[in-house]
């Protein structure tokens, strides 16, 4: 699947591995990555850098993963979400998942599972 390093993946996986893994399968497949250990980091990116799609997981240490995600979109209301988790898609706890422009992906996910996700999300 053809792709371009032009789109900014903004990251956030607060387990390191699964971060670096990620990270690294996402660059393979040409896009540009940022990565952020959780959601203070992710905001700050957000922030600050051009990003085209936020890949985060649901639950993280402190604000989980669509808290920080409708905050960020308060500024880029257009920018589109895959949310990620071990969890099944139900399980967000009271974390409402109802995010314009989102999809679920859950964990764990092969390397044509995310690839292909990104992909759709960002055609």
């Amino acid at each position: 699947m053809a792709t371009s390093g032009r789109h900014r993946i903004l990251l956030v996986e607060d387990d390191e591995a699964v971060r670096s893994a990620t990270s690294r399968l996402l660059t393979r497949a040409g896009y540009t990555v940022l990565e952020a250990d959780d959601a203070q980091h992710a905001m700050q990116l957000a922030e600050s850098e051009p990003i085209d799609l936020l890949l985060t997981d649901v639950v993280m240490p402190g604000m989980d993963g669509p808290s920080w995600v409708r905050e960020a979109l308060k500024e880029r209301p257009d920018t589109r979400v895959v949310f990620v988790s071990g969890y099944a898609e139900g399980a967000f706890g009271e974390a409402d998942p109802d995010v314009p422009n989102s999809v679920f992906l859950p964990k764990p996910f092969s390397l044509n599972q995310l690839t292909e996700t990104v992909h759709a999300q960002l055609h």
